[in-house]
């Protein structure tokens, strides 16, 4: 196996997020979901993400999930599993993706790209598998059957190492003692999502949110006047970061610095086909996946 670096790691798998990430915007997941009856949008999300899991009460999705307000997560499940089976809820997901891979890749959907692409990002998804312990939300992922066609073979194996990378960058925020609220709000405070944004999206209310800025601001890490961080804040959320990387490291030992620079040529074409397939991607999302690309370029 052949060490790489954080960045080296950090890079590359930002360089294949666009074609996991898209699973959450693509119109061809409601589509799949309501073919099984599942209307509701948080529905959609919290049961196809948690499904990996099993029938589990909301108590095993919020805990995994970190944070997102645990009443929108108690509003759709357990209540979803008695609409759909989780396993029917899998394959509902994997076929969204088929669909918009399809979408975005057209008959290169079975090229030559997407077959090494594949192979290289399997490989360093079944080394991450070596470390499930501490990993929940990876690990359930990790005892899904791995999909026969590559284009699929490539999205899952992202969907694993985006889930491993997640479930270490948890451990990092609750061993500073952040709650699911307050590492929202210390993302907010980098500037690169806007506040509003991400309260809403993980469906906290305005006094739910003051709360969580008035205690980062007692503990030093937001400034007083705005949300932003303090030197304090910059210097502990620039540490959190820094071991996320160096946690997400290991997969890619797999395939070597060598095997990481190809597929960051690889991907960088497929990703932005991604990006501008129509598959629901909001502008500000875009355009941070498309810097991302440039920077793995460089």
């Amino acid at each position: 196996m052949s060490k790489i670096s954080p960045q080296d790691a950090r890079l590359t798998f930002r360089a294949l997020e666009p074609v996991h990430g898209m699973i959450y915007f693509t119109p061809h997941g409601p589509e799949v979901y309501r073919e099984l009856g599942i209307t509701d949008p948080r529905m959609m999300y919290f049961a196809s993400r948690s499904a990996a899991f099993g029938p589990v009460p909301a108590e095993v999705t919020i805990g995994a999930f970190f944070n997102f307000n645990p009443a929108a997560v108690r509003a759709v499940l357990p209540a979803a599993w008695e609409i759909a089976a989780p396993g029917a809820i899998l394959r509902a997901r994997l076929e969204a993706a088929d669909r918009s891979l399809r979408q975005a890749w057209g008959d290169d959907v079975v090229g030559a790209q997407v077959r090494e692409a594949a192979d290289l990002v399997r490989r360093a998804a079944e080394r991450a598998c070596e470390r499930l312990h501490g990993r929940p939300l990876f690990a359930a992922h990790a005892a899904l059957p791995w999909p026969d066609e590559p284009h699929l073979v490539l999205w899952h194996a992202q969907s694993l190492l985006r889930e491993f990378r997640g479930d270490g960058h948890v451990a990092l925020l609750l061993t500073e003692g952040l709650s699911g609220i307050e590492a929202l709000i210390t993302h907010a405070a980098t500037g690169e999502i806007a506040p509003e944004v991400l309260r809403m999206s993980r469906s906290w209310s305005e006094q739910e949110w003051a709360a969580g800025v008035h205690a980062l601001r007692e503990r030093g890490w937001l400034a007083r006047d705005e949300i932003a961080l303090t030197l304090h804040g910059t210097a502990r959320r620039q540490a959190i970061e820094n071991r996320t990387d160096d946690l997400a490291v290991y997969p890619y030992e797999a395939i070597g610095a060598a095997g990481c620079e190809r597929l960051r040529s690889l991907a960088a074409p497929l990703a932005i086909r991604v990006i501008e397939g129509d598959l629901g991607f909001p502008p500000a999302l875009s355009e941070r996946y498309r810097q991302a690309l440039r920077a793995g370029a460089r």
